[in-house]
């Protein structure tokens, strides 16, 4: 955040004090993003790929979890292969980097637990491709970037209730205000709760969700900024691994929309909070001191049935479903709880400086990062029919009682360590030529232990990142770029080891332009990243019943299309395409379960003859996938599109109602092929009622 040069004085004109409030929060209304190099540089003019989710898409199309809001981005996969887990990938590379406000820890595994909510975000950035600058850490996906609400200016707020599909009910508050006459002290508050069934058999879920934040100006030259969030989330009646597919006769089943494996003594309840410190000082006209500090602290408690199919007769592949009977499933009951805290501390340097007669830009930073986590289970009684064979799918939720529980035990313990010192510069060779260059050292540790496994490694690496930008017109930018890939892995070998870092070499090269009077912006953007010893499954499981994985050589490369603009007055338009080609150990068919093809498209607008009515229509598209069972039968997915719409209506300056419309085409389809998967929500609806004041 600016500061402004010159504080307001007692008994100044009003048109002083109101310019000194809008410089206080003056950067964060710029059209730039500094996630995919740390500089303050307009999307257009970053040599990679970066999508941005904003709040107002979010609220059209009904996208009240992180979820819902990914899938409105170009080229990112959301895989909910359980119905508290999922995972996201770009390019065929699952994501495993996420921040807030451009800080964060490498996210284990990349699995995200639970649905968080979006009302506290301003907007997401999706930058996609390796990003050694960024996190330090990376692979050749790309980095989710959430960035929080902030204190507006003036006073203003809403209020929102809506109820849809499944007896689903959520209300929202959003309130802001200056604290001072003259502007600069200011605070917001963000409050959001939602709860409802699921077109999943026994499936419910709640959630709520607080947020507040309070910044200001100190002195002439500093900003302060403090923040606390608060998300607790319950499901019951949740799945453990998904739907079996194959029957013994090699045919796939094809089960009701609303199939599930779980029973309703089923839960997973998570809790999460966070707290952050930011400050920052301009040094002179051209540069800026940051000083950054966030907590994190999740907690979850869960008791989980696991169905899957067993290897009976020790051939080592599992039996099927016998299509006549719906036998063939077993079972695994399990509980546990577990406790992750974190604390990341930043400081960066950046500003302009006027060399050879032009003038360049440059940023310094350090960061250390700190995480805990302890993790508990407890057992079932053995002799529980919740152990071993299950009755023929699909059953009853209340089919299997609950077992009687085991006190908690520890077993896991995780500690890890991340220091970095990194550096860019964007150097003006030429009035249309520009370089950027820079370079992070990473050191990351992690000590512990999970059940017998005991470990302390650490590990060191200077990632190098390097672009070029020639303006060919005003209009019109070309772009090359560099990064190198370096991503410690939480997957272990055969003998219960860590797999070594994968490391690699991420290109891009692509061309973005603005159209329409600068309304419209579209970038066409070749890539290609070699990802040698990338953790895979190799089909084969430990004593502890977890997968082990083999290091595998990868290769991706593929082509983006993406338009984002204004295409007429009051007519929006997001689209994108995606195209991808995979080999590794598999060939073409490695990690068959990412669509090589994929399309998204949101469009909206105003009625032209009379604006207080607004509507929109999204739909994203994917090709076929497939993937095997542990049976050794292929389920497949053939490719599908589902179809989104919105209608709203102003029907008073202030007050607004909106219909949304999710599936229009009842689209019946494996949600993913990841690990495990279960079907998509059919069509379904919600009617909203959104007051501003």
């Amino acid at each position: 955040m600016a500061a402004a040069p010159g504080a307001a004085q007692a008994g100044g004109d009003a048109r002083t004090t109101d310019l000194d409030a809008v410089l206080v929060v003056a950067q964060r209304a710029e059209r730039v993003s500094s996630g995919a190099t740390n500089l303050d540089l307009a999307i257009k003019d970053t040599p990679q790929s970066i999508s941005v989710v904003s709040g107002e898409q979010m609220r059209q199309f009904g996208a009240s979890s992180v979820n819902d809001a990914l899938r409105l981005a170009t080229g990112v996969q959301v895989d909910e292969w359980e119905t508290n887990r999922t995972s996201y990938s770009a390019r065929g590379f699952d994501i495993l980097n996420t921040q807030i406000d451009g800080v964060g820890l490498p996210n284990g595994w990349g699995i995200a637990t639970g649905a968080f909510d979006t009302f506290g975000y301003e907007k997401v950035e999706v930058i996609r491709g390796a990003n050694g600058l960024l996190t330090g850490v990376g692979n050749a996906a790309g980095t989710i970037n959430y960035v929080r609400k902030r204190p507006t200016n003036e006073r203003q707020g809403s209020l929102g209730i809506g109820y849809g599909s499944w007896n689903t009910l959520r209300a929202e508050a959003d309130y802001s205000t200056p604290f001072t006459d003259d502007g600069r002290w200011a605070g917001r508050v963000v409050a959001a709760h939602e709860d409802g069934e699921s077109w999943l058999r026994a499936n419910e879920n709640s959630r709520n969700y607080l947020y507040g934040v309070v910044d200001g100006q100190i002195g002439e030259n500093g900003t302060l900024a403090l923040g606390y969030s608060y998300q607790r989330a319950k499901s019951d009646g949740i799945m453990w691994g998904a739907l079996t597919f194959m029957n013994s006769d090699g045919t796939q089943s094809r089960w009701p929309t609303r199939a599930s494996t779980t029973q309703d003594w089923t839960y997973w309840d998570t809790t999460n909070q966070s707290v952050f410190a930011e400050y920052s000082h301009r040094l002179g006209e051209d540069w800026q001191l940051k000083l950054s500090y966030n907590y994190r602290r999740a907690t979850g408690d869960e008791n989980m049935f696991y169905a899957f199919l067993q290897d009976t007769d020790g051939d080592g592949v599992a039996e099927a479903l016998d299509p006549a009977t719906g036998l063939g499933l077993y079972g695994y009951p399990w509980g546990g709880k577990d406790e992750a805290t974190a604390h990341l501390g930043a400081v960066t340097l950046n500003g302009r400086f006027r060399l050879l007669g032009r003038d360049h830009e440059a940023m310094l930073g350090a960061s250390v990062a700190r995480s805990e986590s302890d993790s508990w289970e407890r057992s079932a009684d053995f002799s529980s029919p919740a152990w071993g064979a299950l009755p023929p799918f699909p059953y009853a939720a209340n089919a299997i009682p609950e077992p009687a529980w085991s006190e908690l035990s520890l077993y896991s313990v995780l500690n890890q360590r991340l220091k970095r010192a990194f550096g860019a510069t964007r150097i003006a060779l030429s009035d249309r030529l520009k370089a950027i260059v820079g370079a992070n050292y990473a050191e990351y540790r992690r000590n512990g232990n999970s059940y017998a496994l005991a470990f302390d490694q650490t590990t060191r690496h200077t990632s190098p990142y390097g672009g070029l930008t020639f303006d060919f017109s005003d209009h019109v930018l070309g772009y090359v770029s560099y990064s190198d890939i370096y991503q410690p892995q939480d997957q272990t070998d055969a003998n219960d080891r860590y797999l070594d870092a994968s490391k690699g070499v991420n290109y891009e090269a692509g061309i973005k332009a603005d159209w329409l009077d600068k309304r419209l912006l579209t970038t066409l953007a070749v890539f290609k990243a070699d990802q040698d010893g990338l953790a895979t499954p190799t089909g084969e499981y430990n004593e502890y019943g977890s997968t082990i994985y083999a290091p595998v050589d990868v290769r991706s490369k593929g082509v983006e299309l993406e338009a984002v603009g204004k295409i007429a007055d009051g007519l929006d338009l997001v689209f994108g395409y995606t195209a991808l080609k995979l080999d590794g150990l598999n060939g073409d068919d490695t990690y068959s379960w990412v669509p090589r093809r994929t399309a998204n498209l949101l469009l909206s607008g105003r009625l032209p003859g009379y604006k207080a009515l607004s509507w929109g229509v999204g739909g994203r598209w994917q090709s076929d996938i497939f993937n095997v069972e542990s049976s050794g039968h292929p389920v497949r997915q053939g490719g599908y599109a589902v179809l989104n719409a919105f209608a709203a209506w102003d029907f008073l300056p202030n007050a607004t109602v909106q219909l949304n419309a999710n599936n229009v085409g009842d689209e019946k389809y494996i949600n993913t092929l990841r690990y495990s998967g279960y079907y998509g929500a059919p069509r379904n609806y919600s009617l909203s009622l959104n007051w501003r004041f």
